[in-house]
């Protein structure tokens, strides 16, 4: 983890000072949706945390990047799937990720102005996911083999206001979609463990971040026109 958030701030650091940024905090909660537990997209059950960098490039759209950490589990004892409830597995893992993307502001969101503002916004972009592989020998008892990486697809609808000139509150609800299949330990890819796989191979892993971001507002205020 401590790798990543060095990249962030490196990150931020190799940004130009011409325009507004913002940086701040994210807090929430975190859930999964992959071949074990539940299957319902929006559930938060563990707590999620990050760090959170905007470059404000105009009115209606911010280059952003973040570094966040989660803990992820999962219960098949809480799916409504019987043939879940009857394998009865669970897990627990943690993600580790770094973030970059495009956020794109549905009506002008111009930290000119001093008045409240409001508006929806969506982002999308591409992380990369730290996670420990995992794989059952025993029911309910799944191991760690080594720490594994992926690629993974962020995106998040939220809307944001101005709390006072320099403080900015959002919420969103923000999916991951990863290209691994292992992070529930379905789909080890040691070869010896083939014969421990389950689940629907032709489906990917995914986890989801729901909750707020509070940044503050610094750098030079630029010209936002022709």
């Amino acid at each position: 983890m401590n790798r990543l958030i060095l990249f962030f701030l490196l990150l931020i650091a190799t940004t130009g000072t011409a325009q507004i940024h913002e940086i701040g905090v994210f807090g929430g909660g975190s859930n999964f949706v992959g071949d074990v537990g539940e299957t319902t997209y929006i559930n938060p059950n563990e707590f999620a945390f990050g760090l959170v960098y905007k470059w404000n490039r105009s009115p209606r759209h911010a280059w952003r990047a973040s570094a966040s950490f989660a803990k992820i589990t999962a219960d098949d004892d809480r799916s409504k799937d019987a043939s879940r409830q009857q394998r009865n597995f669970d897990f627990e893992n943690t993600v580790k990720e770094i973030a970059v993307g495009l956020e794109f502001n549905f009506f002008e969101f111009d930290l000119h102005q001093l008045e409240q503002q409001f508006t929806p916004y969506v982002f999308l972009g591409l992380a990369y996911t730290q996670y420990d592989g995992l794989f059952y020998k025993e029911p309910n008892k799944p191991i760690s083999d080594a720490s594994h990486g992926t690629l993974s697809v962020p995106f998040a609808l939220g809307v944001k206001t101005n709390l006072t000139e320099r403080l900015i509150l959002g919420f969103e609800v923000a999916p991951r979609y990863t290209f691994a299949d292992n992070v529930d330990g379905s789909f080890p890819t040691n070869d010896g463990l083939k014969q421990l796989r389950f689940g629907n191979i032709n489906s990917n892993d995914w986890y989801v971040f729901t909750g707020f971001t509070l940044t503050y507002t610094f750098g030079k205020k630029p010209c936002f026109c022709d």
